[in-house]
């Protein structure tokens, strides 16, 4: 079936096409030619994801990324540095550089960025996040909850002080969690938290899936990727950042050193393929997921229109021309 839709829009990509966004010697050149590939998958509007690192690391980053000037960069997600240090929440992220949330550390980190962070994922638990959070609102930018083993009460909290989503929302945390009260019911039970989810497979059972689409709604559900730089290429060894990670021929992205998922591989028309056989929605339902409703968490709107190709027979979705 020929179905025509807006441009999509991710709002966590840490690279793409062998690209590392966070390479501290990543060139704006190469973000450019790595937005230019992404845009063939019907990506027309991103932020490039900067997880966490130093300072120093981060900057680097941040200026290749601004410099680009690709007109699919919607801004940067800083995903860290105040996330858990513990095993399990931690996930991938490099142990050594999370850190205490601070104003001052944000403030530094947003003007090497040149004012370009839109949407800021930290941990409730780690001490002085309120205040950012209550800093960062008041400055339009988005805070959403992510690799945290925080309380109901923390994570309340930093909902009522402006948190409005959930990162990856059942990935991030512990492998054993209580039955109830965890940090995955209270964020799906929380109607002022729209939920990033990563449809692969590989990160959500279908199941999963399923119930969490059910439980938030599609007015409350955003599909992301968290793709990293091995998207798009075939299986391998790559790095993302420091990490040294493998793609698997399955599409599983892990770090061989701590085991753990280090983000994706995924292409969002699969997640949005994926989510209709998941979640048992019609095409029209799941593409908005994909493209009206992150673009409107930022305020914005898709850029361009994608003509699709859907097969609902095998659960495919091809990109077949992209106008921007």
């Amino acid at each position: 079936m020929k179905i025509e839709s807006p441009g999509f829009f991710d709002l966590q990509l840490n690279g793409y096409g062998g690209v590392d966004f966070n390479d501290p010697a990543v060139t704006s050149d190469e973000v450019s030619r790595a937005l230019d590939t992404l845009q063939d998958t019907g990506v027309t509007r991103c932020l490039p994801t900067i997880i966490t690192s130093s300072f120093e690391g981060f900057a680097a980053c941040a200026r290749a990324i601004v410099a680009s000037g690709h007109p699919a960069n919607a801004g940067i997600h800083m995903e860290g540095p105040y996330i858990s240090p513990e095993d399990g929440p931690r996930g991938a992220h490099p142990r050594e550089w999370t850190r205490e949330a601070s104003v001052d550390d944000f403030d530094r980190r947003q003007n090497e960025a040149g004012g370009q962070i839109r949407l800021v994922t930290l941990a409730p638990e780690v001490p002085g996040t309120l205040p950012l959070i209550e800093y960062l609102v008041e400055r339009g930018v988005r805070v959403a909850i992510g690799h945290s083993g925080a309380s109901k009460d923390a994570i309340t909290d930093a909902v009522s002080a402006g948190a409005t989503m959930s990162t990856h929302l059942g990935n991030g945390c512990s492998d054993i969690l209580p039955r109830h009260p965890n940090v995955i019911w209270t964020q799906l039970a929380e109607d002022r938290l729209v939920a990033g989810l990563i449809v692969d497979g590989i990160h959500l059972p279908p199941e999963m899936v399923k119930s969490m689409v059910r439980a938030k709604t599609l007015d409350r559900t955003i599909l992301v990727t968290d793709a990293v730089t091995c998207a798009g290429c075939p299986p391998g060894r790559y790095r993302l950042g420091p990490l040294d990670v493998e793609l698997s021929p399955e599409g599983r992205v892990w770090s061989p050193t701590s085991g753990t998922l280090a983000g994706s591989a995924l292409l969002l028309p699969n997640g949005v393929a994926n989510l209709c056989r998941f979640a048992g929605l019609e095409i029209e339902e799941a593409l908005p997921l994909a493209s009206t409703r992150p673009a409107a968490y930022l305020g914005e709107t898709p850029r361009g229109t994608l003509d699709l190709d859907w097969d609902a027979t095998a659960g495919t979705l091809r990109v077949e021309a992209v106008q921007v």
